[in-house]
């Protein structure tokens, strides 16, 4: 079981995927934004970040490129769970250091099997 921190700003998104993450067994923490999602994985030291990209404040490449840059939190990976679902969109993430993409809505088979990927 993993402990994995679900980073977005919409109730209705958050409370989906973390019933998918509990289905799959794992621990999930939640944030509500960026900023709250890089004191969460501070303070909660999670296995994994499921991070929403359109919120505000930081947004979740901000987030995602200051998680992968920081020295404490660098080697957490970070799985971009968003509605763009741009080509550009998906190498701009991976270039701030996402280990995987998922376009919204999340599918529950996807998100498992990106899971298990991730976190070997």
């Amino acid at each position: 079981m993993a402990k994995i921190l679900v980073v977005d700003d919409s109730p209705t998104q958050l409370t989906n995927l973390v019933k998918m993450v509990e289905n799959q067994g794992h621990e999930a923490i939640t944030a509500s934004n960026g900023m709250e999602g890089i004191e969460q994985a501070r303070a909660q030291k999670p296995d994994l970040i499921l991070m929403d990209v359109v919120m505000p404040e930081l947004n979740g490449f901000q987030a995602t490129r200051k998680i992968n840059k920081d020295a404490e939190l660098g080697g957490i990976p970070v799985i971009l769970v968003t509605t763009k679902d741009q080509e550009t969109d998906k190498v701009w993430g991976e270039r701030q250091g996402a280990a995987g993409y998922i376009v919204k809505p999340a599918k529950e088979p996807e998100l498992a099997a990106m899971i298990k990927r991730v976190l070997g």
